[in-house]
């Protein structure tokens, strides 16, 4: 099955609107976590403009693991604490970086990206993983694109099991 989803117009809210309806039609009728985690990066990836990584790591024994992505390969491990998707998960709170290479501890998987979002998944209030975004572009996130991304691992949450 293929699934070719139409180009994005419209406000940040109208697309981020448009990537939620998305998302929901892909994990419609799937619970597993891996599949839905595969195709939000996918979506994600396709779908929104200036990005060059977009994907998941998993907190496995105390660190994050590089999860479902799209884009060059990524680093395997990250310590919690530890740079953009380490002070995401550390502190959870959703960290707009507008300049990576501004950010203390900032680890440089992808030497072209410039700025990052990192939107920590919490289930029962536990960290379980970061939904990780990156832009070549610098201040390519702004709030609009956090409280979208929010939205939208909210909803993958919601429609997956335990992985």
């Amino acid at each position: 099955m293929s699934f070719a989803a139409p180009a994005l117009s419209g406000t940040k809210p109208e697309q981020y609107a448009e990537l939620a309806s998305q998302l929901g039609g892909l994990m419609a009728d799937e619970r597993d976590f891996i599949a839905n985690a595969a195709n939000m990066a996918a979506l994600i990836y396709t779908q929104l403009d200036g990005l060059n990584w977009a994907g998941l790591y998993l907190m496995r024994s105390g660190e994050l693991v590089l999860g479902p992505f799209q884009g060059k390969p990524a680093c395997i491990r990250i310590p919690l604490g530890r740079g953009v998707c380490g002070t995401a998960a550390a502190t959870r709170e959703t960290q707009v970086v507008a300049d990576v290479h501004a950010f203390p501890g900032h680890i440089a998987c992808d030497a072209d990206s410039r700025s990052e979002i990192v939107v920590p998944l919490l289930r029962d209030g536990v960290i379980i993983g970061v939904l990780d975004l990156d832009s070549p572009r610098p201040g390519r996130f702004d709030e609009g694109d956090r409280a979208g991304l929010e939205a939208l691992a909210a909803l993958f949450l919601d429609a997956s099991d335990d992985f």
